[in-house]
């Protein structure tokens, strides 16, 4: 793995706008984005590549992402390979080699599926500071005008399309859908970071009854920490609570030796309330339109949130790029993304369940992928393939 230096060779690796994006209606469109995360700076870039006119605008003095680690999966990678920034990827991702279920009370994998036979792209892991910086640069190479510390409304804005990617507390969602109160889930999530340098590239799901953990190495010989816990007490929305390191690992306190020294090594913490909100029911309208969390807010147990907000972004882009004008393309993009997120948002819940299983429930489920894993390997990613299988840039 490489470390990102900004010295990558932009202009050898961007492809052709006119090879991505077949129509041509964005040139000379001026376009605001509203939100300088994952999502908004992958929109101004796609819009950018596609010829139009990108004002980028985040509130916050500088781009950076609250959080750790994420996952990249194929899907989202083929639309920012798509962008140009393949090489920028290699450069700060670790690539996956595998996924293990684990029994974390026993310490033990329950089964492994190898991800090594995939086509390119590849299953990477990031630390979200060096996807940003990535995204980033790919903007300012692309004539992206990024604007820090601008506070906007989207209302407000003089533009062809605004963009509202302003997260789970949009805005534009508001302005859009009305205010539609989430619920609490009944879950809290840590979120931390440890050395390690030596970590094996391996996603690791250390499942217990109401309860679990992911693990995952990123850049710089760290590894990423997700813990979640099923309780009735509530937490804040949002990655930026600090908590204390002893109450992640009380929570665990009956897990294996192996799992507990890994929370062991944890000295900061945050921790989030895990809250569902419904997908909303109105993406764009007159000239203003969302994506990512501002359309459809996941719970982390797919490692979707990014991906779908990455694909969110290419699809915008490319229906504005093919569609006479701009009304006719927010159909087009509201019809071809609502049916998508919602079905991975459906299998995101089903998996908040089936980690924390218990009792019977739990040993059959355990014996359930171990058998897959045995006799059938190749058939967890057949029935990935929905999800990981799917290419917005065809």
């Amino acid at each position: 793995m490489r470390k990102f230096t900004g010295t990558t060779d932009w202009g050898n690796s961007l492809l052709n706008s006119d090879e991505i994006f077949s129509g041509g209606s964005n040139r000379g469109r001026r376009i605001c984005v509203v939100g300088g995360g994952i999502g908004g700076l992958t929109a101004a870039l796609a819009f950018a590549k596609s010829g139009a006119k990108v004002e980028l605008h985040e509130q916050a003095p500088k781009l950076t992402e609250v959080g750790a680690g994420l996952q990249i999966t194929p899907n989202g990678a083929r639309a920012l390979e798509a962008l140009g920034l393949g090489d920028a990827l290699d450069a700060v991702g670790v690539t996956a080699m595998a996924v293990e279920p684990m029994d974390a009370v026993r310490g033990q994998a329950v089964t492994r599926f190898d991800l090594t036979g995939m086509a390119r792209p590849p299953y990477r892991f990031f630390h979200r500071a060096d996807l940003i910086e990535v995204l980033a640069e790919g903007c300012r190479q692309s004539g992206v005008d990024i604007r820090l510390g601008s506070k906007v409304n989207a209302a407000d804005m003089d533009a062809d399309l605004v963009v509202g990617a302003e997260g789970i507390h949009s805005q534009t969602r508001v302005a859009l859908n009305g205010v539609q109160e989430p619920f609490f889930t009944g879950q809290v999530a840590w979120r931390a970071l440890i050395d390690a340098p030596d970590a094996d590239p391996v996603a690791r799901i250390w499942m217990a009854p109401g309860r679990h953990v992911v693990t995952y190495p990123v850049s710089g010989g760290r590894l990423n920490v997700v813990a979640v816990q099923e309780r009735q007490q509530w937490a804040a929305e949002g990655w930026a609570h600090r908590d204390e390191a002893g109450n992640m690992r009380q929570a665990f306190r009956n897990t294996s030796g192996r799992l507990k020294g890994i929370l062991g090594q944890v000295d900061e913490v945050h921790l989030w309330g895990l809250f569902r909100h419904p997908v909303a029911e109105t993406w764009g309208r007159d000239g203003v339109c969302i994506l990512g969390d501002a359309a459809h807010p996941t719970l982390p147990f797919l490692a979707q949130g990014a991906n779908l907000a990455i694909e969110d972004a290419f699809v915008l882009a490319r229906c504005c790029s093919e569609a006479p004008d701009v009304a006719a393309a927010l159909g087009s993009y509201e019809s071809l993304r609502i049916p998508r997120v919602t079905r991975a948002i459906n299998a995101a819940n089903a998996n908040a369940r089936n980690y924390h299983l218990s009792g019977v429930a739990r040993t059959v489920a355990h014996t359930g992928l171990k058998v897959m894993g045995k006799v059938a390997p190749s058939a967890f990613m057949g029935r990935m393939d929905w999800l990981y299988g799917h290419d917005v840039t065809k």
